[in-house]
């Protein structure tokens, strides 16, 4: 069976956390090989530059921003998910480059033009063979982002500029069913899982 390369996406607050749980619990059910890792991350390098773009003090242009993405995005490849696949493990990331469109695109305001260009370069022709989005209302995120944990400089950010990340993220899954699939999760944990679960179960019996 041909490894697969999942994401799981979606506006802050849409629970991601509890569903990287139910998907791992998926693939140790079925003995499955995967690995985890996640965006901006997955490489010291990598988590370095997340440290730098998420703490609340650094203050960066929105190209700079974007281009640290990008760097610790295609040191992520080369090093983490490019390898996994080639030796037939199944690779499953906490973000990707629909969060690139979503947050510096949509949510700051980057054409999507200068975005698929270091898409191309980075990444070539690879795409996530299924992204899962969880996709809550604009109001039950900025609730769950409030009463979460210290907030990051992204969740610092107003309610407008999540209404537009989200319209992002539900614009480009609109644009490309075969690709996405929208959960919604503002719904009882145990019917996520269900839901999750049976996207896998198509996925993995359609290879």
């Amino acid at each position: 069976m041909q490894p697969k390369f999942l994401t799981l996406d979606g506006i802050d607050g849409a629970g991601k956390t509890t569903q990287l749980n139910v998907i791992r619990a998926w693939f140790e059910a079925r003995g499955l090989p995967v690995l985890f890792t996640r965006e901006p991350g997955g490489t010291p390098l990598g988590e370095r530059l997340r440290e730098i773009l998420l703490a609340p003090e650094t203050q960066v242009s929105l190209r700079t921003e974007t281009l640290m993405m990008f760097a610790a995005r295609c040191q992520h490849l080369e090093d983490v998910i490019l390898p996994a696949l080639k030796n037939g493990v199944n690779v499953v990331s906490d973000r990707f480059t629909d969060a690139t469109f979503a947050y510096q695109g949509g949510g700051r305001g980057l054409p999507d033009a200068d975005i698929a260009v270091l898409e191309r370069w980075v990444q070539g022709s690879l795409k996530p063979d299924l992204t899962i989005l969880l996709d809550v209302p604009l109001e039950v995120s900025l609730a769950r982002i409030e009463s979460s944990r210290e907030k990051d400089r992204f969740e610092q950010e107003q309610a407008d500029f999540f209404r537009r990340v989200r319209d992002v993220y539900l614009q480009r899954a609109a644009a490309a069913p075969e690709r996405y699939v929208v959960v919604n999760s503002n719904r009882e944990k145990a019917d996520v899982k269900v839901e999750i679960e049976t996207v896998l179960d198509k996925l993995f019996q359609a290879a």
